[in-house]
């Protein structure tokens, strides 16, 4: 037997209008349970896999994309590194500790990648569930008083002479509803007959196919990066390069990739044709179409001349071959005092401006009494600032002029330590040219020969052709990912899910139609799950089709 509210006010004389057990009386405290380690984790997945979630680790992974825009990342840009690494000595240490440089194989990057990815499907998967079953149940039951609804309308049409108008009506309704696309059931009660229709499934539909999508982006940029891999490589004029690991400048694998299974063909930069816009016009210097002429080889098969432009890459054997830049590859030669050649190659100059003037350095380990290093500016035509030092005045080869610093030292690289090609240490060399040393740098003209200090040698800047003098080079990147046609389709169904979740409408429809004195009075009403402003216009024009086919019928079966 329950106690009286006598009972439970005199529990507790302080306030008789609280019970004896509220939490601010004196009485006995109601203690909620330990939710436990279970409890805990049931809370913690709710949590993950709300649409709230989602959302916001969906934010969260687009600000955390920001620092790989903003940061040269080693995958795509290695140079860049080294130059940021050169340019911001004191904090690179600290950059690099964080990860911004390789951003998306970092572990918080990682972190919210994952936890994105189990949210979405963690909410995918009961929302699925329940649309499948919503898909296989029947429109729901017309309710008894349509006049609530905000959109609703009346109307009574004649009953004519057919044995059962109510039928009639019900009947044409059904069949406008269906053409119409929606789901349609029929109820019956006392006195009167309706049709309860349905549609606009395909909004859910579409919200469940962006997400399911979304997922397959996600999968196909994780596993397709484990399988992909991003090299570079400089080609210049009337060299070859092979699909080989030990040709590539860097080479940057995925996690699956170990270099040794790469497709077997070669690349021959035959020509590399530039224009350049003319003095005196407007844009003057500006470049105007970029095309690297190649020559592919592979086995089994004929020579295939392509063309590479930039944002048009060729496709070989699934490598993508972008062009990303140029410059200019001056053939130097280099001999020791007896006139014997120590070095001879066409080495490339890196750009440093919109002029071409460009910075390029040759390393001679061997065959002069000390290691050598040149680091020399190409001029493609030349002028002089009012400083007195030279630059470029514009990027074609008009009065091309290289010059020379020359240092010498140990260069690091017998210590077996990796050292880029383009770049040099001058810390712990004897520098002996330019500068402060009271000798002017090295000075070259097209065929020029100079002597080397000390009367170590000569640097001879050969002709390399009649119509091209200096040698131009292409940086290539080649790169594979098969998950870029994956990540295409699923891109197209997250787009074509998202419009179908935002334009097309959920709504409902029910006609209901009973016999009067006056004919047959018929009841429409509409409503909608969300906002619909075309709801009304909707249940006014479906009213309005229903009379005029129901008048049609009645007349054809007068006939």
């Amino acid at each position: 037997m329950s106690p009286s509210r006598s009972d439970t006010t005199r529990e507790n004389p302080i306030d008789p209008l609280r019970p004896g057990d509220h939490a601010d009386s004196d009485g006995p405290k109601i203690i909620q349970p330990a939710l436990g380690l279970a409890g805990w984790l049931r809370w913690a997945w709710r949590q993950l896999t709300s649409m709230r979630t989602a959302i916001v680790l969906l934010l969260f992974l687009a600000i955390a994309a920001v620092p790989g825009s903003l940061f040269p990342q080693r995958s795509a840009d290695p140079n860049g590194v080294i130059q940021w690494e050169r340019d911001n000595p004191d904090v690179f240490a600290l950059a690099d500790a964080v990860g911004l440089f390789d951003v998306y194989l970092s572990p918080w990057f990682s972190a919210i990648y994952l936890l994105l990815f189990t949210s979405l499907i963690g909410c995918v998967i009961p929302r699925a569930r329940h649309h499948y079953k919503a898909l296989r149940s029947q429109p729901p039951r017309t309710p008894a008083r349509l006049s609530r609804l905000s959109d609703y309308q009346e109307a009574t049409l004649p009953a004519g002479q057919a044995s059962d108008p109510v039928e009639q009506a019900i009947g044409v309704a059904q069949r406008q509803l269906r053409r119409a696309g929606y789901r349609v059931q029929r109820y019956d009660g006392r006195g009167w007959v309706s049709v309860s229709a349905e549609r606009g499934y395909l909004r859910e539909t579409g919200n469940l196919l962006f997400h399911v999508a979304l997922v397959g982006v996600l999968v196909s940029v994780a596993v397709g990066g484990s399988f992909a891999y991003t090299g570079q490589r400089v080609v210049v004029e009337g060299t070859t390069f092979v699909n080989a690991l030990s040709d590539y400048s860097s080479f940057n694998p995925g996690r699956f990739i170990d270099g040794t299974g790469l497709a077997p063909y070669s690349l021959t930069l035959d020509d590399f044709q530039v224009s350049y816009r003319l003095p005196g016009t407007p844009g003057a210097g500006q470049a105007g179409d970029f095309a690297a002429d190649v020559t592919i080889r592979q086995p089994g098969q004929d020579d295939q001349a392509q063309s590479v432009v930039v944002n048009y890459p060729i496709t070989v054997q699934g490598d993508r071959i972008y062009l990303l830049g140029n410059g200019y590859a001056p053939t130097l030669t280099v001999r020791d005092a007896a006139g014997e050649v120590v070095f001879s190659e066409s080495q490339p100059f890196l750009p440093q401006d919109s002029n071409m003037t460009s910075l390029g350095i040759i390393k001679i380990p061997d065959g002069l009494p000390e290691q050598l290093g040149l680091v020399g500016f190409f001029y493609p035509t030349q002028g002089v600032l009012p400083s007195g030092a030279f630059t470029s005045i514009y990027p074609d080869v008009i009065n091309p002029v290289i010059t020379f610093n020359v240092f010498s030292g140990d260069l690091g690289i017998d210590d077996g330590t990796p050292r880029s090609v383009y770049t040099l240490d001058v810390n712990g060399l004897t520098q002996h040219t330019g500068g402060d040393t009271g000798l002017d740098s090295l000075e070259l003209t097209l065929g020029d020969t100079v002597d080397l200090p000390n009367g170590w040698g000569t640097v001879t800047w050969e002709i390399a052709g009649d119509t091209d003098p200096v040698k131009r080079f292409a940086s290539l990147q080649i790169q594979r990912d098969p998950s870029s046609g994956w990540v295409l389709a699923f891109s197209i169904l997250a787009t074509l899910g998202l419009f179908a979740g935002l334009f097309v409408p959920r709504r409902r429809l029910w006609v209901k139609a009973r016999l009067s004195t006056e004919g047959v009075q018929v009841e429409y009403a509409g409503l909608a799950r969300g906002e619909d402003p075309a709801l009304s216009r909707a249940v006014t024009d479906f009213a309005a089709q229903h009379a005029t086919a129901y008048a049609v019928e009645t007349a054809e079966g007068e006939r």
